[in-house]
């Protein structure tokens, strides 16, 4: 994973709640088994017509959202099935921060685990950072993972809690795999130790 400490990005507003991970990236999408190429199916049945073509009025087809990196949408984001591949399909299409009002567990997991911040804000915050957002297209925050902030350039602003352990491994971009190599060294020793049989 790559270390987060400050992103700054173009926010999409997608005002849903109980978006579930079958709407993330739905399920004819999960036979590749590589964690890359997903990007293009994120959404796809709100995304995508029956033939294939872009729907002008669904919100990442346009500009300036095919750019965002920051996604925010309502309550119990990512509920539905474990698939980690809705993680996979966020970052492959660009999206670095999901903000919501709540996570479902498995997704706010996964989520943690492929360098993707879900940051959970208080409703009436979401609420406002909506609002802010369709008023303004194209707005931009800064999301900081060290003081645990979220900041617009006109002067609104939330802290956010986040696991200290979770906030290390952004930190330092260490997913499950990272950590486990962190004790590289102790492992080698231990492996090298003469077995008892």
């Amino acid at each position: 994973m790559q270390p987060m400490r400050i992103h700054h990005g173009i926010v999409a507003p997608l005002d849903r709640a109980n978006v579930d991970t079958d709407q993330i990236i739905p399920k004819q999408f999960l036979k590749r088994i590589e964690r890359t190429g997903y990007g293009p199916f994120l959404f796809n049945d709100w995304r995508y017509d029956a033939t294939g073509r872009p729907r002008p009025d669904f919100l990442l087809n346009r500009h300036p959202y095919t750019k965002a990196s920051i996604l925010i949408a309502g309550r119990n984001f990512g509920c539905g099935s474990s698939r980690e591949h809705a993680a996979w399909a966020l970052t492959n299409f660009g999206i670095l921060v999901v903000i919501a009002p709540s996570f479902a567990d498995i997704f706010h997991q996964n989520a943690a685990n492929n360098g993707l911040l879900t940051v959970a804000l208080p409703e009436e915050k979401v609420n406002e950072l909506l609002a802010r957002a369709a008023a303004h297209p194209g707005l931009e925050l800064t999301v900081n993972v060290e003081t645990l902030t979220v900041t617009d350039d006109r002067g609104w602003s939330a802290s956010f809690p986040l696991d200290p352990f979770r906030q290390h491994c952004l930190l330092n971009g260490l997913d499950q795999i990272g950590i486990t190599l962190q004790h590289e060294s102790a492992i080698a020793a231990y492996e090298a130790k003469p077995k008892p049989y």
